[in-house]
């Protein structure tokens, strides 16, 4: 019997790739540690690194991220397949979605902290939207819509703008003249 070794190659993008990912990761991992008053309601950190990700090197980069960044996160968190996993993903999946159309919107009025914003609002949407196919069968959850909404909007602000302010600090990169 021959055993063969399989070699993979990686690239640089692919070496980028994972460590805006680990970064992310560290990110949701505070992100999960931080005691909030109500279940669902998080700052989003890791978002922050999506967003410069997503002005840095385009959509499917920030989409590669954002989709590493929550299974690994699910998987360090004990949450794989759990409905905390698919709260995750749905969220992450509207807001990539909403982040695709955002980007196309004119830089000169829209950017990290528009784009945050967004991206929060569609977070949450998805969220509730499986919890109310899925987890709570009642329109009651739309009561916490208001709140939602709120804390959306709040952490949406700032994550955009700690995201703004890191990409003005920040050296440019070869991609991102491509992406602008």
């Amino acid at each position: 019997m021959t055993h063969s070794v399989i070699r993979l190659t990686t690239t640089r993008e692919d070496h980028r790739i994972a460590q805006l990912a680990a970064a992310a990761i560290g990110l949701a991992l505070i992100d999960a540690a931080i005691p909030m008053p109500l279940p669902g309601v998080k700052p989003g950190l890791s978002n922050i690194v999506t967003l410069i990700v997503l002005a840095r090197y385009g959509w499917g980069t920030a989409a590669w991220v954002c989709a590493l960044r929550v299974v690994a996160g699910s998987l360090l968190l004990g949450q794989f397949l759990a409905p905390g996993f698919f709260m995750s993903l749905s969220g992450a999946l509207l807001s990539l979605a909403v982040l695709a159309l955002a980007i196309r919107l004119p830089r000169r009025w829209f950017g990290p902290v528009s784009w945050s914003i967004l991206a929060a609002f569609a977070h949450i949407g998805g969220q509730l939207l499986l919890a109310r196919l899925w987890l709570i069968p009642h329109n009651g959850l739309f009561y916490l819509v208001p709140l939602f909404a709120a804390s959306a909007l709040a952490f949406g602000i700032i994550n955009g703008l700690i995201a703004a302010r890191l990409l003005a600090e920040l050296p440019a990169t070869e991609n991102e003249a491509t992406h602008a």
